[in-house]
């Protein structure tokens, strides 16, 4: 298993909600072969992680090339994109 893990910063309290549910509303995008997907927040300092999971390497580079088309402008409910990593996930507990 493969994660691509993406980091924003400066997320905009009075516009989270309204991306959150917007994100909700819209799925798995049915472009990104992706196997889970977790999005993180911390309100208080406006710092979002999204961690998309994948079953294999060549998903992880189908999805990422899907995901990049997509990114987020630089403003907005989730803030400004500062980073995005790659990782191999040996192992995974639910």
């Amino acid at each position: 298993m493969f994660a691509r893990v993406a980091t924003f910063e400066g997320a905009d309290p009075s516009m989270i909600d309204e991306t959150l549910e917007q994100i909700r509303g819209h799925g798995k995008p049915e472009n990104v072969p992706a196997s889970g997907f977790l999005l993180m927040l911390d309100r208080e300092s406006g710092k979002v992680v999204s961690v998309t999971l994948f079953d294999s390497e060549d998903d992880l580079r189908a999805g990422s090339e899907a995901l990049e088309a997509m990114s987020p402008p630089v403003t907005g409910g989730l803030g400004r994109r500062t980073s995005v990593e790659t990782f191999d996930v040996p192992v995974q507990m639910s």
